[in-house]
């Protein structure tokens, strides 16, 4: 419950906003005057438009409570911007500021850039879904060369093109302060992928990189391996929806084959295989030093050899959570050995009566083609699929011949 000072206090902003609503012609926001004091203020998706803001703006000029400012979705435009900006430069309590989707363009983003130049207070400011180009880019990016103060920069679902992905490389090489980064729904490729890959490798305080929907592929794939080789802080790296295949993925895996830090990486809708999918599980297994802890490649149908490889890493690695596609008759093949070994133990066999009854010769060895029709002989419920599976599980060489010495260790 508030104190009688803080309520007077309150009195005075919603008495100070709505006389500043009166002169600017603009209704008041009911949401603001029942959210007096609070920290955390949602007007997102009211509308208030330029002079919304203005009045706005007045009321918090002094305000000392509100430290996260939302304002998602309201038409703000330039207008409404450098009002909010003006206001800024007396109130020192708002950290947090949510402009995204206000149709701010390049003249807003030079708005916003010219308050960041002295940012002494603001840590996270969203500012997705704005028409910035590469010209916006560019002021965002030599207004926070030298920034300590932002942590968390959203620049998503923008315009931002190859020429800004180079403006904000060089910028992310000298910056010290910001440790999140969303770059998501641009247009960032070629030489704009390859300066932020050149940034991220001296950069000293980014946990995590955005970079869903743009347009990386081999080269930038190539770029970002050689980064993660020597980027030591990085802990989140989203990759999700762009263009690198299998071959991209063997890149890329050139900088995880060394990195200690990632511990998640989204590669979800990208061009990549079964193949793709078995490189990056390998490399993680490889690297003892890795720090993954979550693998999103959901969209990648993945067979026996990568699920089976997966099996042998959760047994160093259990906590590691790989997110992917599996069809049905996969892992009913992989049931297979289940299936068989079931059946012998059902009959008080071991996989070595089996085999040796089939050998008549006793050279240790049968053919894939009589095991196959002993199977079927004794009725084992494995279906052709199944049976496939088993053989090339016993025959990895595919010699068509069984060497079932090495078996024994089943039974």
């Amino acid at each position: 419950m508030k104190d009688p000072q803080n309520r007077r206090q309150s009195l005075s902003r919603a008495e100070l906003y709505l006389k500043a609503c009166q002169q600017t012609g603009t209704s008041p926001v009911s949401s603001f005057l029942s959210h007096l004091g609070e920290a955390h203020l949602n007007l997102n998706y009211y509308g208030l438009g330029p002079l919304g803001a203005k009045a706005l703006a007045i009321a918090l000029q002094c305000d000392n409570d509100t430290t996260n400012l939302e304002l998602e979705h309201n038409g703000l435009q330039a207008e409404g911007v450098r009002y909010l900006m003006k206001m800024l430069q007396r109130n020192t309590t708002i950290c947090s500021l949510n402009l995204s989707s206000n149709q701010l363009h390049l003249e807003g983003a030079n708005i916003i850039s010219q308050r960041l130049v002295d940012n002494y207070y603001i840590q996270s400011i969203k500012l997705s879904g704005n028409d910035f180009d590469d010209s916006a880019a560019k002021c965002f990016a030599e207004a926070l060369s030298s920034d300590y103060v932002l942590k968390n920069l959203d620049l998503s679902y923008n315009k931002i093109c190859d020429k800004g992905g180079k403006y904000l490389g060089d910028m992310i090489a000298t910056n010290i302060g910001i440790q999140v980064l969303n770059l998501s729904w641009n247009s960032i490729s070629a030489c704009g992928a390859v300066a932020l890959s050149d940034g991220l490798k001296v950069n000293s305080t980014l946990k995590e990189l955005q970079l869903s929907y743009n347009n990386f592929g081999y080269m930038e794939a190539k770029s970002l391996g050689q980064a993660l080789k020597k980027n030591c802080t990085l802990v989140l790296l989203d990759l999700s929806s762009n263009n690198m295949d299998d071959q991209a993925v063997t890149l890329l895996c050139e900088g995880l084959a060394s990195n200690n830090t990632l511990s998640i990486l989204k590669f979800a809708s990208n061009p990549m295989t079964d193949s793709g999918a078995l490189t990056l599980l390998t490399t993680f297994k490889n690297n003892i030093n890795s720090a993954l802890e979550m693998i999103d490649i959901s969209s990648v149908y993945v067979y026996e050899n990568f699920l089976e490889l997966l099996e042998q890493v959760h047994q160093k690695s259990p906590a590691l959570t790989v997110r992917y596609r599996v069809l049905d008759s996969v892992i009913r093949n992989l049931s297979a050995l289940d299936v068989f070994m079931r059946f012998l133990k059902e009959r008080n066999e071991t996989i070595m009566d089996f085999f040796q009854a089939l050998d008549k010769e006793g050279v240790m060895e049968v053919s894939t083609l009589a095991f196959m029709k002993a199977v079927k002989a004794a009725e084992i419920p494995l279906d052709q699929g199944q049976l496939i599976w088993l053989v090339k599980k016993f025959d990895k060489k595919c010699t068509a011949k069984i060497l079932y010495s090495h078996l024994a260790q089943l039974s």
